[in-house]
């Protein structure tokens, strides 16, 4: 094996690739543009820019958007949806309660199947698992021939309580196997998410078959590209999942539904990372790319992870990574409306891109109003390899000016204001919005853009630090080398906290826990490297919501004070989460969930090398900051140490970012080559 562990990330403009070489202990890392119609032409790109022919790579880890594209674009498979005879329109009746209720105009969220491509199944299972009725087997056979006749692509399976008892579901995946063949996308409920409610568990389904195809093709054309080069050919390809963790590629093509959020969660994760390097357990972050902008949190050192998402409105059951997710990155279009200035959802992407990359785009962006501001270096823009023409921006933001009777420069400062004011309420829907104050916060910023924009979030925000760490336009590919193979299992079990049979949940527990660790056989984790944890959903007796609450070990549960432990853990959480708790109400245990985790190493930190002179390069140009131009401060990434420190107007160049420090903040360098941002008054 190699002793290069690569991980590579799709972004919407850009793909990012980070190398750490165990042998030296450094990184190096690489991008280039994303090329949609081809995904993995780009990766290679972006890989033979930092692995060279005479290298060998040892790990690879890759995140990609390539379902939730699917999904967002409504580009994924036909699905076929098998139901229970009597409740086979439980997909499509969902829930009640209206998303927003004061809007005349709602709709509920357009399911991904059709209400004529649901097909009744006849056969029953009460809640206990029995069964009341046996499968009808010609109508499973009938629904595999109207699959073929009709072109569907996947199929989905959801049964009523297949989370207690499988047997139908399973038996339905051996005759669809049996009349189409081996090679087909069947999505099993129970297994795409083993839990109680039909509805969501059914949904959950629907996502994976509707997702799966795309990912699998996918996965199956760049696993044979890198195994066709020398440099990878000898390094198993691993995928980042929702959860923050990752599995094998062979694993993802099984289960797609985990690669879902598999982009964005790896700056998170690279979040958790720097909490625990630079001893700051509380992190907003903020990752800023070509096409949007990606917010999470880090608390207490760890990924703010929920047991469920709504995905364009429709709920998935799976652990995943809370991110909060807008359309605003660079390349996001400014325009007019209604007699106002509008920044995104809509983007210009790689391709034509922002006007001043020169591809044929028109419509400004807020790269465009970057470069006018002075903000941006032209002709260092992507390394170089990527020169921007700062004419064609100022045209562009000209022409969009006159409509508002603006000129070029105040156009591009109020692009950038629309932007920001932006970000920074999709920061407050995770932090205020959850009674969690962003003052006790740092923040860091990440993506090709999220630095240009960091200090003024901050600003606005009353957040006191910001945080931008080496490689930011990277940081999500070097988070994927610092987190660990993870499965995740969850099974169904009610009991109010007084029925509770503390020996017997140990004992489900336990059994849980063996089956998930022996998971990590294909994932090639030894034995000694293997650990599992045990959670419980609990809610308040009649209550509809739960919270996952950690315990100590599986055989907790067994302890003769355990209920009274766990309801303090539990009141503790709601008090948190919700602002208040309920000492001493009844509670019910709802879920089951058991996490398995395996290290196969990590990239270490690299400390940066200690100044030995406080002096550094530094050049000037204007920058417009409150609508005028500055004598700014210049200065390359490369050439900063550990301890330098400067005040700004500043700009600090690299190949993968840009941050500008505006006036009255102060920027320090610290041992791992972080650039740290105070007021100048903090």
């Amino acid at each position: 094996m190699g002793d290069l562990r690569v991980a590579m990330d799709i972004g919407g403009t850009f793909t990012d690739v980070v190398v750490y070489d165990e042998g030296t202990g450094g990184y190096r890392a690489g991008k280039a543009s994303t090329t949609p119609q081809d995904l993995t032409r780009g990766v290679v790109t972006a890989l033979e820019s930092v692995v060279g022919p005479g290298d060998e790579v040892g790990f690879l880890v890759h995140g990609t958007t390539q379902g939730l594209n699917a999904l967002l674009q409504r580009t994924g498979a036909r699905v076929l949806l098998l139901a229970s005879a009597d409740a086979a329109d439980t997909y499509h009746i969902a829930r009640g309660p209206r998303e927003r209720l004061y809007d005349l105009h709602y709709r509920k969220p357009e399911p991904l199947v059709p209400l004529r491509d649901v097909v009744a199944v006849g056969g029953r299972l009460d809640a206990a698992g029995a069964e009341i009725e046996p499968l009808d087997e010609d109508a499973v056979r009938r629904a595999a021939a109207r699959f073929r006749a009709e072109g569907f692509t996947a199929l989905a399976v959801g049964y009523l309580f297949s989370h207690v008892n499988p047997a139908h579901e399973l038996r339905t995946r051996e005759l669809l196997v049996q009349e189409l063949g081996e090679d087909l996308t069947v999505s099993l409920s129970h297994e795409a998410a083993n839990e109680w409610r039909e509805y969501e568990r059914t949904s959950s389904a629907v996502l994976e078959a509707y997702i799966g195809p795309v990912v699998q093709r996918y996965l199956t054309g760049l696993t044979g590209t890198l195994t066709r080069r020398k440099a990878t050919a000898g390094a198993p390809l691993h995928v980042m999942q929702s959860s923050g963790g990752v599995i094998s590629a062979e694993t993802a093509r099984r289960r797609p539904l985990q690669t879902l959020l598999s982009g964005p969660v790896g700056g998170t994760m690279g979040g958790v990372a720097l909490a625990r390097t630079l001893r700051r357990p509380n992190l907003v972050c903020v990752d800023m790319g070509g096409t949007s902008f990606d917010v999470s949190l880090v608390v207490d050192g760890a990924p703010d992870v929920a047991a469920e998402a709504r995905l364009e409105g429709l709920p998935v059951l799976m652990s995943v990574v809370d991110i909060h997710t807008i359309g605003a990155g660079g390349g996001s279009v400014a325009y007019t409306e209604a007699g106002g200035l509008r920044v995104g959802p809509r983007s210009a992407g790689a391709d034509p891109g922002p006007v001043c990359y020169g591809r044929g785009g028109t419509e400004p962006t807020v790269t465009d109003a970057n470069l006018v501001l002075g903000r941006l270096d032209g002709a260092g823009f992507a390394g170089g390899r990527l020169p921007l023409d700062a004419d064609r921006a100022e045209g562009a933001l000209g022409a969009l000016g006159e409509r508002l009777g603006l000129s070029a420069r105040a156009m591009a400062e109020g692009v950038c204001d629309v932007a920001n004011a932006k970000m920074a309420q999709a920061i407050r829907t995770i932090t205020v919005s959850r009674g969690i104050e962003p003052n006790r916060f740092s923040l860091v910023a990440f993506g090709g853009a999220g630095p240009m924009h960091s200090v003024f979030l901050a600003r606005e925000l009353g957040i006191g630090e910001v945080i931008v760490p080496r490689f930011p336009g990277a940081l999500s590919a070097w988070g994927m080398l610092q987190t660990e193979i993870r499965r995740d299992f969850a099974e169904p079990y009610l009991s109010l906290d007084a029925d509770l049979d503390g020996a017997d949940l140990a004992a489900r527990l336990t059994r849980a826990a063996e089956r998930a660790l022996r998971s990590l056989d294909s994932e090639g984790v030894p034995a000694d490297r293997r650990r599992a944890r045990a959670f419980v959903d609990i809610r308040y007796a009649a209550q509809e919501y739960t919270l996952t609450v950690p315990l100590t070990s599986p055989e907790e549960p067994a302890g003769a004070d355990f209920p009274r432990v766990v309801a303090e853990r539990f009141a503790a959480q709601h008090r948190e989460r919700y602002g208040h708790a309920n000492p001493g109400a009844p509670i019910e245990f709802t879920t089951l969930r058991v996490t398995a985790l395996g290290d196969l190493g990590r990239a270490a930190p690299e400390p940066l090398a200690a100044a030995s002179d406080p002096a550094f390069p530094v050049r000037h140009r204007p920058v417009v900051f409150g609508g005028a131009p500055e004598r700014t401060a210049v200065v390359a990434r490369a050439d900063l140490r550990a301890g330098h420190a400067f005040a700004g107007p500043a700009v600090v160049t690299e190949p993968t970012a840009t941050t500008v420090v505006p006036p009255g903040h102060r920027v320090t360098v610290d041992a791992f080559g972080s650039l740290v941002v105070h007021g100048e008054a903090a």
